[in-house]
């Protein structure tokens, strides 16, 4: 079969298929339609169970038609997983999109076999094709991340939820944290007691925070054995980019899941505009040098390009001597932080796609 690797600079996908089938994905139903790739009529279409004989029957679908096919599926990130999965381990051509907006939709219609169609001639007229990320390293790594950031998240809720608590608390309570910071009131309130002949706010004041600040403790104990996990991946990975100033494993991981393979993002400025990095042109009349900030893009994948350019602000000779000569220059420092984040981009970008040989790999 066919690859998308095989046609980098392919301009158009009916030069190399007869077929694309466009697969609207959901939690219990896959609907796919087959589309001829040159008149983008409709062949014939099927909605399958989200399961092992579904994907089974849409591949059956798929051989009765032609062998010269791609597959455009919505989601293969999530509710298209599954059948991407399957389709990768036989080595079918797959497109990956984006859910479709409404807006997009005409008069607002919307049904699965409308939204299959739609994906296919939606892949046929796009003149630079996405394929899904990788999975291995890549995915065991997005699991973490995602299931790190949620620990963080609740920790610093709970966080929040104590010291709110302590402020409101009964005298007697308040006195025990008196000029105490956040991880000495944590360890403080993990101690409490309740004892006889408290009244019943005292009593279940000191409750609650004993349980918030316990469950503090164990939710920052199992982010640290994630981000351990999640180092262990990335050194044996991309050890490079930890060599880097001011990626750290968390970063390094983060920039990983978005990239994910050679070839998938097809320019450092792509690479940018993923990031919400590039900016966006905003010229109108004889204005021809004003840019807006990019909003769009992986919010995950640009906090983790501003945490490196902030550690090198502060950290790395070159960027701060750049800082001082744009802050001359009448930059701001928000402008100048975005600037640092393209040039970051570049970078990564760059290393990632070439990277450096290691010892072992020139001998």
């Amino acid at each position: 079969m066919t690859s998308l690797t095989d046609h980098a600079d392919l301009v158009d996908l009916r030069e190399v298929v007869d077929v694309v089938i466009g697969v609207d994905t959901h939690v219990h139903t896959h609907t796919a339609a087959v589309i001829d790739a040159r008149t983008g009529g409709v062949l014939e279409e099927l909605t399958v169970a989200a399961d092992s004989a579904g994907y089974a029957e849409l591949v059956e679908l798929a051989d009765r038609h032609t062998p010269l096919r791609a597959w455009a599926i919505e989601g293969t990130g999530s509710h298209g997983a599954g059948l991407a999965r399957v389709l990768g381990e036989r080595h079918e051509v797959v497109i990956e999109l984006d859910r479709p907006v409404r807006a997009k939709r005409r008069n607002g219609a919307k049904s699965d076999p409308l939204d299959a169609v739609r994906a296919a001639r939606e892949a046929l007229s796009r003149p630079r094709l996405g394929t899904p990320r990788a999975s291995g390293d890549r995915q065991a790594l997005s699991v973490l991340i995602t299931t790190r950031r949620s620990a963080v998240e609740a920790a610093g809720d709970a966080q929040r939820q104590l010291f709110a608590l302590v402020i409101a608390a009964p005298q007697r309570i308040r006195d025990r944290f008196a000029a105490q910071k956040l991880p000495a009131m944590v360890r403080t309130a993990a101690t409490l007691r309740v004892h006889p002949g408290q009244d019943a706010e005292t009593t279940a004041t000191i409750t609650v925070l004993r349980s918030l600040a316990r469950r503090i403790q164990a939710l920052a104990a199992e982010a640290a054995i994630h981000e351990k996990a999640i180092a262990a991946i990335v050194r044996s990975w991309r050890p490079d980019l930890l060599e880097e100033t001011g990626i750290g494993p968390i970063s390094a991981a983060i920039v990983l899941c978005a990239w994910s393979h050679p070839g998938r993002i097809h320019s450092e400025a792509a690479f940018a505009m993923l990031a919400g990095a590039a900016p966006i042109p905003a010229n109108s009349g004889q204005t021809t040098n004003r840019y807006r900030l990019n909003r769009h893009g992986d919010r995950q994948l640009n906090r983790a390009l501003h945490t490196i350019a902030l550690t090198r602000q502060r950290h790395d000779q070159p960027t701060r001597d750049y800082t001082a000569r744009r802050i001359s220059e009448g930059k701001n420092p928000r402008e100048i932080r975005r600037c640092l984040k393209r040039y970051i981009a570049r970078d990564l970008y760059r290393r990632l796609e070439n990277p450096r040989p290691t010892p072992l790999d020139q001998t």
